[in-house]
């Protein structure tokens, strides 16, 4: 039988870790130096997610978990602020920003949470700042998709927003116009400029018909390893060393066919 281990293990292990008598390599790190980590096990988690494999999302949320720690545990040793901060810091903004659950306020639907919540982070903002914007708070290192799509839903739950999906379809429609247009001229920074509004416009249709742009892309590049990795294994078998694209087509379709029958790994 396995033994116990609650969450105050974990913070005493990454503090004996970090110790001068601790690991090397443990010690060696910062804040900055192991960044790149935190966000790789970030994405590490949202694919346990999307295998839908509850084992490895237990263990991704475990290593998840462990940098939350282990960077407060820096910040302990720097006199910044500790775990028990950032417990406290997370603790006071769900009790402060749910006031329907935890106060005398009230929202009855999602969306009405969603813009309550935004009107408390905009006042919590001021209070510091003196000016606050309702983009404030979107981490400019996300996935470009991801921070577009978030964008507009915050400026959508201010009522800026299309009123409809088929507005947004014209939007789309006229964004590719435009880019044919500045593609014809030969205008290289025009074409760079309408390409992106292309993009952020269909970030837009994503929404409104209520998928992720950032997921529904993740999937196509996955389907998109998957069938080329048929290609590529098919042409091994062929010995082709350089194969035309009619006898990459053909494979190519038997992979399409493969993976409509649940057959592609």
């Amino acid at each position: 039988m396995s033994e116990h281990y609650d969450f105050d293990k974990l913070v005493e292990i990454v503090e004996r870790l970090r110790r001068n008598d601790g690991c090397p390599w443990d010690r060696a790190q910062t804040h900055e130096s192991i960044k790149q980590y935190l966000i790789e096990e970030a994405f590490e988690v949202v694919e346990a997610i999307e295998a839908n494999d509850d084992s490895a999302l237990c263990e991704e949320l475990g290593d998840l978990l462990l940098h939350i720690v282990f960077h407060s545990q820096m910040g302990a040793e720097r006199g910044a602020f500790d775990i028990d901060d950032v417990t406290k810091g997370i603790v006071e903004k769900i009790i402060g920003r749910h006031p329907h659950v935890f106060g005398e306020g009230e929202a009855k639907t999602a969306r009405e949470v969603l813009v309550e919540w935004e009107r408390i982070k905009l006042e919590e903002k001021s209070e510091k700042t003196g000016e606050a914007s309702l983009l404030d708070g979107l981490p400019m290192a996300m996935p470009a998709l991801l921070v577009a799509q978030r964008m507009q839903e915050k400026a959508a739950r201010i009522g800026f927003d299309w009123p409809d999906a088929n507005s947004v379809w014209v939007k789309v429609e006229e964004e590719f116009r435009e880019l044919e247009k500045a593609i014809e001229a030969g205008d290289r920074k025009k074409v760079d400029e309408e390409f992106g509004d292309f993009l952020f416009a269909l970030t837009n249709m994503a929404r409104f018909l209520e998928l992720s742009s950032e997921m529904v892309l993740r999937e196509s590049i996955n389907k998109f390893k998957r069938r080329f990795s048929y290609v590529e294994k098919r042409a091994r078998e062929k010995k082709l060393d350089n194969p035309d694209l009619k006898t990459l087509d053909i494979f190519w379709d038997e992979a399409k066919k493969l993976e409509a029958e649940g057959r592609l790994e």
